[in-house]
């Protein structure tokens, strides 16, 4: 690759995550202004991160944080609002894009059936649950605060995202695209319609075996044969 060549790919690169990311592709261009993005494990419990502007988690969520855009971000301040019973917080990282601030929050979560009854997430109920030989997740994100938050850059092309990394074969979603690399699932919503409160249903079946284990005992098994193939040979060579 040519020296002009790296520097379009450097470009591109920095562009797409600083205008945001889309499963099935570059997220060039796209305003993600609030994203809750879920690992999900099958004992139920999960990383959460939490990406949004201060702007969209007040107009979103009802909170007074300070959202000027030249203010200081306490991490403290964050960490303390995203700590409950049911959510543990790892990191805080503050960031600016398109001259907002925003904040990042990493959590960890025991169990996600309960993560509604934390404040922060309370506009969504969760359900983890075994159905015949699959298990299903639900999410129902409820009404927004729909907090007036007055003029904080908004251009109305901004989009409010809740992504799923699924440790399993996934055999039915309802996002309405295809499944992202490394089984990822998006469901989107304009920030406008997240703030009207337009209704938005989350739903994944998946199967009860995690594809971790599922390559894990693949490879045992080539292990096996490679093992008993290579006695034989062994066994066939002594034996001529």
């Amino acid at each position: 690759m040519n020296a002009e060549l790296c520097v379009l790919y450097v470009l591109f690169s920095f562009a797409s995550a600083a205008c945001g990311r889309d499963p099935n592709g570059p997220g060039l261009f796209r305003q993600y202004e609030y994203e809750e993005e879920m690992y999900l494990s099958l004992d139920g419990s999960a990383t959460l991160y939490v990406n949004t502007s201060i702007a969209a988690l007040n107009a979103l969520r009802g909170t007074s944080f300070d959202a000027t855009p030249n203010g200081r971000t306490d991490r403290d301040v964050f960490r303390a609002y995203y700590t409950t019973p049911h959510t543990r917080v790892t990191r805080v990282s503050p960031y600016r894009r398109n001259g907002r601030r925003f904040v990042s929050v990493r959590l960890d979560v025991d169990d996600i059936g309960k993560l509604g009854k934390a404040a922060p997430f309370a506009w969504s109920t969760y359900r983890f649950r075994q159905e015949g030989a699959a298990f299903v997740f639900t999410q129902t994100v409820g009404a927004a605060a729909a907090k007036d938050v007055g003029a904080v850059g908004w251009t109305g092309r901004e989009l409010v995202a809740f992504r799923m990394h699924v440790p399993s074969k996934i055999s039915f979603h309802n996002t309405g695209r295809d499944v992202g690399r490394g089984n990822i699932l998006a469901w989107e919503q304009s920030l406008a319609d997240r703030l009207r409160g337009t209704p938005l249903t989350l739903e994944v079946r998946m199967d009860m075996q995690s594809i971790l284990f599922r390559a894990l005992f693949l490879f045992g098994g080539m292990l096996l044969l490679v093992a008993i193939a290579f006695a034989l040979v062994i066994w066939w060579a002594r034996k001529s």
